[in-house]
């Protein structure tokens, strides 16, 4: 600040220095003393008088005998431009540019130096400028109108402002459809210099024109990227901002909290035209400076999230140091209204959200899981975040379960701490059913997991090897489970059946010790009869029948005689052993 103001005064000195070169050199002696701010003109009051009509009216209309000081302080343009405006009052030649042409047109209006009142006056010259050389190009009607940014409000009411958004809006529209130069957004850089309030009256004029929306988001994202550099700079989400300098409520907070308010209202309605990784940079913005517009950024970043990256989601997931996570919301609502959406899609088209999803989704899925493994080591993680997050993508999106089981480690990993309910529920967000053949050998030897996790995969990989259909690594998770309750329950019969063939056993032992003639010569009999009643053992081998839960496959024995051979006991499916 310090250096502007010493460099202002040098300006000042300068001016006055080359004032009293043509102005002392004449051998009238001035009688007026033009105060402009902290400068000082001695002047000629005839001279001034015959170019502005204002000086006159201050000269006729002043009450003392003899105006010798006139003040002149809020002249457009100060010093510098009143210094021009004297010396074209002179006589005296100077250059009009395209940085000062409006200046000295605002200052030619408000010292009434107008052609009513002078022939050939300075409005004149300046109008035949501006038209002829300043608004007949691209990159002069820029630097006009940048000029203007401190001319205001009179340079809008003499519709500088206006003339300028008009050529810009104009060529910037065929530069776009057919460029001139390379590289081909050129123009988009000439338009980085402009204050927000004046850019975006170009793009409401393009807006107007019907230029493309990746015309007008081009325009924006060099804007924001040149205007917010600090704030967008990096899009990994993980800057080099290792502190902020300044305070949340300092003015250049606030100026950036504004100018990123005024960016999010020109984005064009149309979502896909933006990348995504630019709104999720605008977003982390909006998030630091607690901004407005953070809803209609997450509505946008939602609407095409199936284009997302895990660098895209840690970019709204981290403080600009790398070093801590933000509450995460935004990353939720997000995922949220995109799965919201694509429900809505399916009851649109008829379909069953919970039983298949769209590519979009599945990919969506993918990614969220990738994301989800790279903030799990985060000690600030809590368990309701880590699965209010996952749990937002349906089951029927993920296909294996091998990436979110990598998540559900590194967490159990980053917090050793946690109990076996609270190591319970952090994998309750995934199916070990779904696991390829891998990951169940990993989870197997697991000790972080829960013992019932771990049972899972075992079972899941004994029925794998039973059925032999181990080719595609994985079956339907609703089958394996059906498969599951029918073998409890064979197994079940299984052990039913062999209770009862251990107690047939002992008891024929029994039988065969204290009755071992008379039971053998019994047994011969029975076998030459088929007309005596049915013993004891022939009910036991009946009841036994029904017991075997293949006696109607490749051996019926229903039709089979009930005579048994205690010699030599009849061989069973289910034998002991």
């Amino acid at each position: 600040m310090a250096a502007a103001v010493k460099s202002n005064s040098n300006r000042i000195s300068i001016a006055l220095q080359r004032t009293g070169q043509w102005v002392f050199s004449q051998e009238i002696p001035t009688d007026v003393v033009v105060d402009v701010g902290e400068a000082n003109f001695s002047l000629h009051k005839f001279m001034l008088v015959a170019k502005s009509n204002y000086i006159r009216k201050l000269i006729i209309d002043t009450k003392e005998t003899d105006l010798t000081r006139i003040d002149l302080s809020d002249i457009p343009g100060g010093p510098e431009i009143f210094e021009k405006a004297a010396k074209f009052c002179y006589g005296v030649n100077f250059e009009i540019t395209v940085n000062n042409v409006a200046a000295l047109r605002c200052a030619a209006e408000y010292l009434q130096m107008t052609d009513k009142y002078c022939d050939n006056n300075l409005a004149g010259r300046t109008e035949d400028f501006l038209s002829q050389i300043a608004l007949s190009s691209l990159s002069g009607a820029i630097v006009v109108l940048k000029s203007c940014e401190h001319l205001l409000p009179i340079s809008e009411d003499l519709k500088i402002v206006q003339r300028c958004v008009d050529v810009i809006c104009s060529k910037a529209c065929n530069e776009a459809n057919f460029p001139s130069r390379s590289p081909p957004n050129w123009w988009t850089e000439e338009l980085s210099i402009l204050d927000v309030g004046f850019f975006g009256k170009i793009i409401s004029a393009m807006k107007q024109r019907g230029s493309k929306s990746l015309t007008i988001a081009s325009a924006l994202i060099t804007y924001t990227e040149r205007s917010l550099r600090d704030l967008v700079r990096d899009h990994t989400g993980k800057g080099a901002m290792s502190s902020d300098p300044v305070g949340e409520d300092s003015p250049v907070r606030t100026e950036q909290r504004e100018l990123l308010e005024s960016i999010v209202s020109l984005l064009p309605s149309e979502k896909a035209c933006l990348p995504i990784n630019f709104l999720c940079c605008l977003l982390r913005s909006a998030i630091f400076l607690k901004a407005s517009g953070k809803n209609e950024l997450e509505k946008r970043i939602s609407a095409i999230l199936e284009h997302v990256t895990v660098d895209d989601l840690l970019v709204l997931s981290f403080t600009y140091d790398g070093e801590r996570l933000f509450d995460l919301e935004s990353v939720r609502r997000i995922i949220s209204g995109f799965a919201e959406k694509e429900k809505s899609m399916a009851v649109f088209s008829s379909g069953a959200f919970g039983d298949t999803c769209s590519t979009a989704m599945q990919r969506v899925a993918k990614t969220v899981d990738a994301y989800l493994g790279e903030i799990a080591a985060y000690p600030e993680l809590s368990i309701s975040k880590f699965n209010g997050i996952s749990n937002l993508v349906p089951k029927a999106a993920r296909k294996v379960d091998d990436d979110l089981y990598r998540a559900v480690d590194i967490y159990l990993k980053a917090h050793p701490n946690l109990d076996e309910i609270e190591r319970e529920k952090v994998c309750s967000v995934m199916d070990p059913l779904k696991l390829s053949y891998e990951a169940r050998v990993h989870a197997s030897q697991n000790k972080r997991l829960p013992v019932q996790i771990v049972l899972h995969a075992l079972y899941y990989d004994q029925l794998k090897l039973r059925s032999a259909d181990d080719d595609a690594g994985m079956q339907d998770a609703v089958t394996t489970r059906t498969q599951l309750k029918a073998d409890v329950s064979l197994v079940k019969e299984n052990e039913a059946l062999r209770s009862e063939l251990m107690k047939m056993k002992l008891y024929i032992s029994d039988i065969q010790k204290n009755n071992v003639h008379g039971t053998s010569s019994s047994a011969t009999k029975l076998g030459g009869s088929s007309s005596r009643k049915p013993t004891f053992f022939s009910s036991v081998s009946k009841k036994l029948g029904k017991l075997n839960p293949f006696r109607n496959g490749s051996k019926d024995t229903s039709n089979i005689d009930d005579v048994v051979d205690i010699t030599k006991p009849r061989r069973r499916r289910f034998s002991l052993s």
